[in-house]
């Protein structure tokens, strides 16, 4: 997982590939749960978590509304976007459809 540590790298992370990005806060609950789960699928997909809180500008460009929020990315360009906790297996069925 890479933890954004400055905006202006962030179109860089997502620009090749398929890339998971999680907008997330570190007072949020179900982003603490969630974070397990990212882990059970972070060698099959590039995971990139932006704090809602240090990154305001991106959380507003994207219209995050709430936290958790995954967007994935398919080669810079927004493919899908899923809310709220969801399982390994949930997430790996997104990213398998975006192959």
């Amino acid at each position: 997982m890479i933890y954004l540590d400055k905006e202006e790298n962030f179109d860089d992370l997502i620009k090749e590939g398929i890339v998971l990005v999680d907008f997330y806060a570190t007072w949020c609950g179900p982003c603490k749960m969630l974070e397990g789960e990212l882990e059970n699928i972070e060698d099959k997909i590039k995971i990139v978590k932006v704090d809602i809180d240090k990154f305001q500008k991106l959380t507003i460009n994207y219209r995050i509304m709430s936290v958790p929020t995954m967007i994935f990315f398919k080669n810079g360009e927004k493919s899908e976007e899923v809310i709220g906790f969801h399982t390994s297996d949930e997430l790996l069925e997104v990213i398998n459809g975006l192959k």
